[in-house]
């Protein structure tokens, strides 16, 4: 019964839920039905499909290398693995920036660096040219060519008991080489990274846009030497038809918008420079391709115009005289015109004769010209002879001189005369005079002169009581010294007899 009892229990419960279930559908509008229905058909749907992963929502969500060049501000320096970086516009601007060195191009390569070059073949190492100009590849090869002249037997004497400084170049071509003619090496600039193959490459600076080198006329099959540029470039058809290089506008290309060369001709037989670029009514479209002489008209010049004078012809008296005449004439018509006097006629004033111009060819060069001074000339027009201009010493032969360095020559070096002044002085007495002071009488001249000597023995006494003063503080000064020593002395005496082992 109980067990009965228990699944008649259960079997209730179970009705009461779904009538529940029931009574909350019923609450619910029919429309809503439809839609939980949809919802749980794509909930299902979402289970059935598999998951997107995260690598291929970042593929999904990545820009394009085009659109990451819109909006950048330097679009030049974008590449195309610059939009897999985490922050693209980022790092961008950091290529963009000034004095920025790019990463190497081989990062992304599968092959090793420098492995492309395997198969070439190495250049030697070459001097450079200042070391070459000391002649050292020369003395090398010459020391070579007597080595392989030698025995075995002398090979290996010398390599037991070599000999050394067989190659000895100047000292001086060592140091100019080195210290004068010296160049330095070609370095690259900041940034500029080696890559494979770079020493293959044309230097761009060496190059002139319109000129063409020897290699490169080779290379089109186009003749080398003096004409070489009477035949035109292959390239220079298609630039009648489409136009001047855009990069070079003002590049002259002859054919194109200059005239070719004299002695050739437009046309398309072997050697022609083509057609020339003209509209309609024949005129150039890009520049003068016929030359001035066909764009512009000569213009024909009056005869008179022309002076057929000889260039540099001497003009003639006559034709001074008529210049001078006409000039005079002129003067005195204007002096007329100003004092108010009337210009008499032709025949009213005559011209005088006899005045002829002279034209002077220079200075005659004077056969002896005189450097010598005045006094020196004087001297010698009152019969004396010429003064000397300098004095020989006599020389005197002695014994060895005292000292390490004695001179055994002496010369006898006279003793000056003493100046005008003191009677007794050596010196003279320089007296300073104003310039309105040079009409004194000889008694104020006498006073001036005394004054002055006076002056000048009270500056010699101050002097001399300077010289004593500093003198006798020298001599205090050795004085005290020397009594300091003596007293050390005796203290280092006294001490060494008082001391006892």
């Amino acid at each position: 019964m109980v067990e009965g009892s228990k699944g008649g229990a259960s079997q209730t419960d179970d009705l009461l839920d779904k009538n529940k279930n029931i009574k909350k559908l019923d609450d619910v509008p029919i429309k809503a039905r439809g839609f939980l229905e949809d919802d749980e058909e794509v909930e299902k749907n979402q289970e059935e499909k598999p998951k997107m992963s995260k690598k291929k929502l970042k593929k999904l969500n990545r820009l394009t290398v085009a659109e990451l060049k819109q909006l950048v501000s330097r679009p030049d320096v974008v590449e195309m693995h610059d939009v897999t970086s985490r922050d693209p516009k980022l790092l961008v601007s950091l290529k963009a920036a000034r004095n920025t060195v790019p990463v190497p191009r081989h990062w992304c390569f599968k092959r090793k660096y420098l492995q492309g070059k395997r198969g070439f073949e190495k250049p030697p190492f070459e001097l450079p040219h200042f070391i070459k100009a000391t002649g050292i590849m020369e003395m090398r090869q010459a020391l070579q060519e007597k080595e392989d002249q030698k025995t075995l037997k002398s090979k290996m004497r010398e390599r037991v008991r070599p000999k050394m400084g067989k190659i000895d170049i100047d000292y001086q071509k060592l140091h100019d080489a080195f210290f004068k003619w010296q160049t330095k090496p070609r370095l690259t600039i900041h940034g500029d990274i080696y890559y494979e193959g770079k020493e293959f490459e044309a230097r761009l600076k060496e190059k002139k846009p319109g000129n063409l080198s020897d290699e490169l006329r080779t290379a089109l099959g186009m003749p080398i030497g003096p004409n070489a540029d009477k035949y035109p470039p292959p390239w220079l058809i298609a630039m009648q038809r489409y136009g001047p290089p855009p990069s070079y506008p003002s590049l002259k290309i002859p054919g194109l918008n200059a005239p070719i060369p004299d002695g050739t001709s437009f046309g398309y037989h072997a050697g022609g420079w083509g057609k020339p670029p003209v509209d309609e009514t024949g005129k150039p479209l890009y520049g003068d391709v016929f030359g001035p002489s066909i764009n512009e008209p000569n213009i024909p010049t009056k005869e008179d115009e022309i002076n057929k004078n000889f260039w540099g012809e001497m003009e003639s008296e006559s034709e001074d005289e008529e210049e001078e005449e006409e000039e005079e004439k002129e003067g005195r018509d204007e002096q007329d015109v100003l004092s108010g006097l009337v210009t008499p006629g032709e025949t009213g004033l005559a011209t005088p004769s006899g005045t002829t111009s002279v034209m002077t060819l220079g200075m005659e060069t004077p056969e002896s010209i005189e450097l010598r001074k005045k006094r020196i000339e004087d001297a010698m027009d009152q019969g004396g002879d010429t003064p000397n201009l300098y004095t020989i010493l006599p020389e005197r032969r002695v014994g060895a001189g005292g000292g390490m360095m004695g001179s055994t020559h002496v010369y006898d070096i006279p003793t000056p005369i003493p100046a005008v002044g003191k009677k007794g002085s050596g010196e003279g007495v320089e007296v300073v005079l104003e310039p309105e002071e040079l009409d004194l009488d000889m008694a104020a001249m006498k006073a001036k002169y005394d004054q002055t000597l006076r002056e000048q023995a009270s500056l010699s006494k101050e002097d001399l009581s300077d010289m004593v003063a500093e003198h006798q503080a020298k001599q205090q000064k050795k004085r005290k010294k020397a009594q300091t020593s003596q007293d050390n002395s005796a203290v280092k005496s006294k001490k060494l007899k008082e001391f006892k082992f």
